[in-house]
């Protein structure tokens, strides 16, 4: 596996939240919250056409309408909306995307997997690294960067932290909140082996 791309994963000037929400314990809603109260410097642009804002933010119907072409997607949408999602951003050069939707290969029954190989066939056009589908997220401290669903942003320090399961990263996060200890922490499903894997295609 390459480095290529890496740093729009870990080291974005931009980010689209692309199922951005204001309901109440949506997974929408904890992304935006997290990503929104990190202090990450750049532009965050929410994506909803249900909403004219979002956490007093204009909110953007579509990948089309965005301003700018983000170096970082996290996308929390449907499953079957994800694949138009990642051919939309590829076509537009975004080199990055968070997949935090469920319902791929991790179902064992149902169409799942295909869904995930079209996917990763649709990124691979366009030379489109993907975190994911189904995982936490990724959290950087140190550029404020807090694209996950943890209920915990940990303080910016010197360990680099890459688990497949998400309730291991959510654990250690916390012991590392409880002794003021900083990290950097990614982190793939324990149920999908191939989830939140880190992919150049």
């Amino acid at each position: 596996m390459s480095v290529h791309n890496l740093e729009f994963l870990f080291k974005p000037k931009s980010i689209a939240l692309i199922g951005a929400s204001e309901k109440a314990l949506s997974v929408g809603a904890v992304l935006a919250h997290n990503l929104f109260s990190a202090g990450f410097e750049g532009p965050v642009m929410p994506v909803n056409p249900k909403h004219r804002k979002i956490k007093g933010v204009r909110t953007y119907p579509d990948v089309a309408n965005l301003p700018e072409t983000p170096d970082l997607a996290v996308i929390a949408t449907p499953p079957r909306s994800v694949l138009g999602i990642i051919a939309e951003l590829g076509e537009r050069g975004t080199k990055a995307a968070l997949v935090i939707t469920t319902g791929f290969a991790e179902i064992a029954e149902g169409q799942g997997q295909a869904l995930q190989q079209s996917l990763i066939e649709a990124a691979k056009r366009h030379q489109l690294r993907i975190i994911g589908p189904n995982c936490l997220g990724i959290l950087v401290p140190g550029i404020g960067l807090d694209a996950s669903f943890s209920h915990i942003s940990p303080k910016a320090g010197h360990l680099a932290f890459v688990a497949q399961s998400g309730a291991i990263v959510t654990s250690v996060v916390d012991w590392a909140a409880s002794r003021g200890s900083g990290t950097l922490s990614g982190t793939r499903n324990h149920r999908n082996p191939e989830g939140c894997r880190v992919r150049y295609h």
